[in-house]
């Protein structure tokens, strides 16, 4: 199988790509490229790529999948992986990619973590608190495709 494949359907405000071959930057392989900015394009930036019939995935295919995530968080989405395969698991993890991409093997979990708040830590302001050791707590939730954040 030299092609990728790609099944686009919704679940939710989830566009899931199922994705099947190889990821090339070369020849058919660049459908992906397409049909993620295709989505930006519509305003769908809940993406979700199932990689579990991914064979391989060469370095632009892997820099297209940097590429996109990027591209997406600026437009305020994301793109979440599933299914990954070992060999998938094996380049994501030597790439140092990990921390970048949230990562599932269960497709209900990976739609409701659209859906989840995250808490991070953010330096408070000097005219905020005079304790250099204070710590304000941020909660980031997106719905609908809108984000909000409160900060307490």
């Amino acid at each position: 199988m030299f092609n990728l494949y790609i099944n686009e359907r919704r679940i939710e405000d989830v566009t899931m790509l199922d994705l099947r071959g190889r990821i090339r930057i070369t020849g058919r392989a660049r459908g992906l490229h397409h049909s993620i900015h295709n989505l930006i394009e519509e305003g769908k930036t809940r993406i979700l790529l199932n990689l579990s019939q991914v064979t391989h995935i060469d370095s632009s295919g892997l820099d297209e999948l940097v590429a996109s995530c990027v591209t997406v968080r600026n437009q305020g989405g994301e793109i979440k992986l599933l299914h990954l395969t070992e060999q998938m698991r094996e380049v994501i993890t030597t790439a140092n990619l990990s921390a970048l991409f949230d990562i599932y093997n269960n497709e209900y979990d990976a739609i409701a973590g659209f859906n989840r708040k995250v808490l991070r830590a953010v330096k408070p302001l000097s005219s905020l608190s005079n304790d250099d050791d204070a710590v304000t707590a941020s909660s980031s939730t997106r719905n609908n495709g809108q984000a909000s954040t409160t900060v307490i």
